[in-house]
C-alpha cells in the first residue's frame, strides 16, 4: 500500500521570532538579523543553515508585503501557496529590496572592503621583548641597552616593493577593489581577488633587496629606562618602535616585559620589602639598637624588650618606591632569637643562676599549658 506524506511548513512568524502583531521595522531587523547569520556565504557547505536562510527569506517576503500579510494571517500557508515555489520572483514592488540586501550585504561585504583598505596601507605588528634586570634595578631604576630584530622599510626601494621605485601597479584583475563581485542568482557576491590577495594592486618589479615585501629585518639598539619601583612582569610600551607597516601603514609598538632576578636577602611583596636577621638571647630579652642591611644602605633596627622570636619589626619608607608617584614602601624585618650550641663553663653557670632566679612568671612554659599537654597525651 502507498502512502502520502506531506511535510508541514514552519509558520512565518515562529521563523522570524516575532509576534503576529509585528510592525513592518520589527519584521525587517528579524530578517537582517537570520539572513546575516544564515547567508551561504558565511556557511559554506553548510546545508542546514541554507535551508533556514531560505526559510527566513520566504517568510520574509509573505509577511513584508500587505496584501500577501493578510491573506496568509486569513488562511494560512494555503492563502500563499504560490510563494517560496519560484526562488524570489514572487517580490512586489512594494517591498524596498535595495533597503533590506543593501544594508544586509554592506554590513557582510564592507568587512572585506576594510580588509582590502587594511592590505594596501596595514599597521605594522606589536612586538615583545623581555628584559631580566637585577633585584635592586626594578626598585631604583635603571637604563640599559636593547638589541632588538624588526621589520623596517627598505632603504633600496624606499619601503615602495618595486625596483624601479614606480611602486605598485593596479590590479588588472579586480582593478583595484580588491574584490571581484559576480551575480549568483539574485545576489551580488564578493570574492577577495586571488590574483592580488585582496590588496588591489601587484609589484611589476620587485625590488631585489626585499623581494616585492617593501620590508626587510633590522637589529636595532634601543634604550631601555626602567623607572623605579616595576616589578615581575611590567609592561614598557615604546610606540612606534615595532614592526613597520606595509605601504606608508603606521608602525607597531614594542613591549617590553620585564623579568626582575631574585635577591639573596630581601623579598618583595608589593611595596614591601621583607628580611630575616638572627638576634641573641640578651638582645631579645633585654632590648637592643642593631645595624642591618637595608636595601640602599645600613639601617637601625631597634629591638624592644622582651622581643619574642618571629616577631615582625617595621621600618617605615625603606621598602620600595612606589611607581611614578613619591613616597616608598616599609622594611618589615622578621627577627629570630639564636640559641648558642656550645657554652663555656662560665657561661652555663650564668645561665644556670638566671634559671633558678626566674620567677612562675618569666618561665617559658606556664603550669596551665603543661596540665593542657597531660591532658591530650593522657
Amino acid at each position: 500500500m502507498g502512502s502520502n506524506t506531506r511535510v508541514s511548513k514552519a509558520d512565518y512568524y515562529e521563523v522570524l521570532g516575532v509576534s503576529r502583531d509585528a510592525s513592518d521595522q520589527e519584521l525587517k531587523s528579524a530578517y537582517r538579523k537570520l539572513a546575516l547569520k544564515f547567508h551561504p556565504d558565511r556557511n559554506p557547505g553548510d546545508h542546514a543553515a541554507e535551508e533556514k536562510f531560505k526559510e527566513a527569506s520566504e517568510a520574509y517576503q509573505v509577511l513584508c508585503d500587505g496584501d500577501k500579510r493578510a491573506a496568509y494571517d486569513r488562511f494560512g500557508h494555503a492563502g500563499v501557496s504560490g510563494v517560496g515555489q519560484g526562488g524570489f520572483s514572487g517580490f512586489s514592488g512594494s517591498v524596498d529590496l535595495g533597503d533590506i540586501f543593501g544594508d544586509l550585504f554592506g554590513e557582510m561585504f564592507n568587512m572585506g572592503q576594510g580588509q582590502q583598505r587594511a592590505a594596501r596601507q596595514h599597521r605594522g605588528d606589536d612586538l615583545r621583548f623581555d628584559l631580566t634586570i637585577d633585584f635592586q634595578d626594578a626598585i631604583f631604576g635603571t637604563e640599559t641597552e636593547a638589541r632588538i630584530r624588526r621589520l623596517q622599510s627598505c632603504e633600496t626601494c624606499k619601503g615602495s616593493g618595486s625596483a624601479s621605485g614606480r611602486g605598485p601597479i593596479t590590479c588588472p584583475q579586480c582593478q583595484g577593489r580588491g574584490q571581484i563581485r559576480y551575480q549568483q542568482g539574485f545576489f551580488s557576491v564578493a570574492r577577495t581577488c586571488s590574483t592580488c590577495g585582496g590588496r588591489g594592486s601587484l609589484i611589476s618589479d620587485p625590488c631585489q633587496t626585499c623581494r616585492g615585501e617593501t620590508r626587510v629585518t633590522k637589529e636595532i639598539k634601543l634604550s631601555v629606562k626602567v623607572p623605579a619601583g616595576v616589578e615581575e612582569g611590567t609592561r614598557i610600551r615604546y610606540t612606534g618602535e615595532g614592526d613597520a607597516g606595509r605601504s606608508g601603514g603606521p608602525s607597531g609598538d614594542l613591549y617590553v616585559v620585564l623579568s626582575v632576578r631574585a635577591h639573596d636577602f630581601f623579598h618583595r611583596e608589593g611595596q614591601n620589602l621583607h628580611c630575616l636577621i638572627p638576634i641573641s638571647f640578651p638582645q631579645a630579652a633585654l632590648g637592643a639598637e642593631i645595624e642591618i642591611p637595608g636595601i640602599d644602605g645600613p639601617v637601625m633596627l631597634k629591638i624592644p624588650e622582651g622581643t619574642q622570636s618571629g616577631k615582625e619589626l617595621r621600618i617605615p619608607r625603606r621598602g620600595v618606591p612606589f611607581l611614578n608617584e613619591k613616597g616608598r614602601g616599609d622594611l618589615i624585618v622578621k627577627v629570630v632569637v639564636q640559641i648558642p650550641k656550645k657554652l663555656s663553663r662560665g657561661q652555663r653557670e650564668l645561665v644556670a643562676k638566671l634559671a633558678e632566679s626566674m620567677t612562675v612568671e618569666n618561665k617559658p612554659t606556664s603550669p596551665g599549658l603543661l596540665e593542657k599537654m597531660k591532658d591530650l597525651f593522657n
